[in-house]
């Protein structure tokens, strides 16, 4: 059932579904990621349970890899309604396939969630924790990040630090940080003024907005669970049967 929609929700999200999932090896040799399965549900059926909970009503997806498959498996799917954004003639990277989306995305801040962000909730639900601390009048960008120590499947060295105001500062090329990005984030449209045309990463405009202090976060409650490689969804699955989901 749907939960009564928070005020402070966005109305829209952009899920990015069309990287090649280099990764998961022989499963991404079949199928995209998105469609490998998690007790017994597709990662972006994960994602989209999460919008529709929230009551998020539109999703736009991009697809690229197996595009045909994703396609047809979203096809039942009634909430959120979905929207595909077409990359297959070209992969348009992170940056790029918003930038794409953005007249379907409309004018107000959305919901950005990749389609493999997989974690075990708290009390409050995450999403509305994020959408409630964003503010457009003082961000571009509100990104949720998690404990690097704390994620499960996960051993890189970091992605940002959190200040006390919310500010995050990007880790140095050589160093290391304690919070991961979870590829969950809400963006306001203002972000990509002035963005390079084509294919690019959205870490670019990350950076901008950080530079211009309008780049903040908060902190996930719950385990975020990266499943980056085939070995990583058992460790998902029994993560997910420790907390009773």
């Amino acid at each position: 059932m749907t939960a009564l929609r928070d005020p402070s929700m966005p109305a829209s999200a952009m899920v990015l579904a069309a990287g090649l999932g280099t990764r998961m090896r022989q499963l991404s040799k079949q199928l995209p990621k998105p469609l490998v399965r998690v007790q017994k549900r597709a990662l972006i059926d994960h994602v989209l349970d999460r919008l529709a909970h929230a009551g998020v009503a539109q999703a736009v997806v991009n697809v690229h890899y197996f595009a045909d498959l994703i396609e047809e498996h979203l096809k039942p799917r009634q909430r959120p309604r979905i929207s595909l954004s077409d990359e297959r003639e070209r992969l348009l990277g992170t940056g790029g396939g918003i930038a794409k989306a953005l007249p379907v995305l409309g004018h107000a801040p959305f919901l950005l969630v990749n389609s493999d962000s997989l974690w075990i909730e708290s009390a409050t639900a995450n999403l509305v924790r994020l959408a409630k601390f964003f503010d457009r009048q003082r961000m571009d960008a509100a990104l949720l990040l998690t404990a690097t120590d704390e994620a499960l499947g996960y051993e890189g060295r970091g992605d940002y630090s959190i200040g006390a105001d919310g500010r995050l500062s990007r880790r140095g090329e050589r160093g290391t940080a304690p919070c991961v990005y979870m590829g969950v984030a809400i963006l306001s449209p203002t972000l990509f003024d002035g963005a390079p045309r084509g294919a690019f990463g959205l870490g670019e405009l990350f950076n901008r907005a950080e530079k211009a202090g309008r780049l903040m976060g908060i902190r996930l409650e719950g385990k975020f669970l990266h499943v980056g490689t085939p070995e990583a969804i058992k460790e998902a699955e029994a993560a997910i049967r420790h907390a009773g989901g």
